[in-house]
């Protein structure tokens, strides 16, 4: 019975090892493919604007205030990610569209997707831990409704702005919601959607 007792007690030992060995060695893993990620050792080809705060971006982080639309706006912090620390990066481009989510008696303020502002590479600066341009990217609801030529009455709690970003190369390739995948667009790491819903609040 000892010795049964015995080797009861050295098989737990021996599986807890292992199991503790293969969950060190797979947090390692995680830790190594992180930094290899980000090192972008596999964008000889393309590139990605990542969105480094507000993390993570979901539908309801971003808004304008309905109350202030004249002094409202939505920011955010990007990270241009290419080969050789982002030196491939040409631009930014942003367009805006408006989705009426609360028409009524069949009306429709909505509007198609028009050019926004282009953000150039020149203005983004070098961020010291990752060695990637970062830039501050602002948009207004003043510009917003000024590009689309929307008046502010038409805009109410409940409907909201569709930003859309296009990444461009110095090689005249570009990036954008439909030709990157969704490992990139919808992966919590990249963070980089190329698409920012702005919902209209009333605070």
């Amino acid at each position: 019975m000892k010795v049964k007792s015995l080797i009861t007690r050295d098989m737990i030992a021996l599986k807890n090892t292992l199991l503790l060995g293969l969950l060190a060695m797979a947090m390692l893993a995680c830790k190594s493919d992180m930094i290899g990620r980000i090192d972008a050792a596999e964008m000889e080809n393309g590139g990605y604007v990542r969105t480094v705060t507000p993390y993570p971006v979901l539908s309801s982080t971003f808004f304008f205030n309905k109350a202030a639309l004249s002094n409202t706006a939505m920011s955010f912090v990007a990270e241009a990610i290419t080969a050789n620390q982002g030196s491939f990066f040409s631009s930014y481009e942003l367009t805006v569209g408006f989705v009426d989510n609360t028409r009524s008696q069949g009306s429709n303020a909505s509007v198609n997707p028009l050019a926004l502002k282009s953000i150039a590479a020149s203005a983004f600066a070098k961020n010291d831990t990752t060695g990637y341009p970062r830039a501050v990217i602002l948009v207004t609801a003043a510009e917003a409704l000024s590009t689309l030529k929307l008046p502010a009455d038409s805009v109410n709690v409940g409907d909201y702005f569709e930003i859309r970003g296009t990444m461009k190369l110095t090689t005249g390739q570009s990036f954008n919601a439909t030709n990157t995948g969704v490992n990139i667009t919808g992966g919590a790491f990249y963070s980089s959607p190329f698409y920012y819903r702005v919902n209209v609040i009333s605070r």
